[in-house]
């Protein structure tokens, strides 16, 4: 790995780690820990889609403190802290009520933080932005690693130690905001509304798409773990099936500054809506297969790698 002298690589790519390696207990494993404490399908779904809503706001609250103050890591790190207090809260009390004002409280903070070090990442590239899948990759590997981790534990232990892996995770990555050195951005120039390119027939149908392929993650993301339960696979599996997912998507990052010059943007889309479609069909009528299942993962080299 070769990078322009001066960029922070293994500090970035630490940050990547930690903060995927969180995601890789949430994703997987938070909606077993909501289904353990007795929760229904209905409000494991509304608890666990607070996170993706408050998407909807907090990035750009956050994006404009981050440009009006230009002090983007001063940023993270405090969305890191926040993030870290407000899930602690989870721990005094379980009830609804409770935990969906921590889920709103934390995801907000939570919600900040990818968007501004993405930023700050391609500031520390520089010239060098074709070099951000290799930065990124690591973050891949953190998933891959606790999701197994995880696996393994809940064979020997309940479903409780998934908060506490989760709030370690959080503290992590917490001090490993305050290794990665501010950089500042270069202002850029005004552009055109941005209304005048989402009116565009091409690019509303683009986000259509975008839009309905996400839908069809949703309860992937939610019910996969619970699903692959109840049909009677082991903690251990599981962790493995969600990590052979991720370990596609790394191939594909690896691959994609060759498959997009090949084959263009339009058909790889293309491929990715057919694959994905194929996907859930699998997992959805042949989940006693178990080589099955491990083919429809590997299709998340598409559905989310290319995607």
């Amino acid at each position: 790995m070769v990078v322009r002298s001066g960029v922070p690589y293994w500090r970035l790519s630490g940050f990547y780690f930690f903060y995927f390696a969180s995601l890789g207990v949430l994703i997987p494993y938070w909606s077993l820990y909501l289904k353990s404490l007795g929760f229904n399908s209905l409000t494991i779904g509304g608890l666990v889609a607070i996170l993706p809503a408050t998407k909807l706001v907090a990035p750009y609250i956050w994006g404009w403190l981050a440009d009006h103050t230009r002090r983007s890591m001063f940023i993270i790190r405090i969305a890191c802290l926040f993030a870290l207090l407000s899930f602690s809260l989870v721990f005094i009390n379980q009830e609804l009520w409770w935990l969906t004002l921590v889920m709103i409280l934390f995801s907000f903070f939570w919600n900040a933080t990818l968007p501004q070090f993405e930023a700050m990442t391609l500031n520390h590239l520089g010239n060098d932005t074709h070099r951000y899948s290799m930065v990124r990759l690591w973050g891949s590997l953190g998933f891959i690693v606790i999701a197994v981790l995880i696996g393994n534990l809940l064979e020997s232990y309940d479903a409780d130690i998934i908060p506490v892996v989760v709030l370690i995770s959080f503290v992590v990555i917490a001090l490993s905001s305050f290794m990665v050195p501010e950089k500042l951005n270069i202002p850029h120039e005004d552009h055109s509304p941005i209304w005048h390119v989402i009116k565009q027939p091409r690019v509303m149908a683009f986000l259509v798409v975008c839009f309905l392929m996400l839908c069809s993650h949703g309860p992937y993301y939610t019910f996969y773990t619970i699903y692959l339960e109840e049909q009677g696979y082991s903690s251990q599996m599981i962790g493995v099936l969600w990590a052979v997912g991720v370990i596609a998507e790394v191939v594909v990052f690896l691959l994609m500054h060759r498959l997009l010059p090949a084959f263009g943007a339009r058909k790889l889309l293309l491929l990715t809506l057919f694959l994905t479609t194929f996907r859930w069909l699998i997992i959805g009528y042949l989940v006693d297969d178990l080589s099955m299942l491990f083919l429809a993962q590997l299709v998340h080299a598409f559905s989310f790698g290319v995607f």
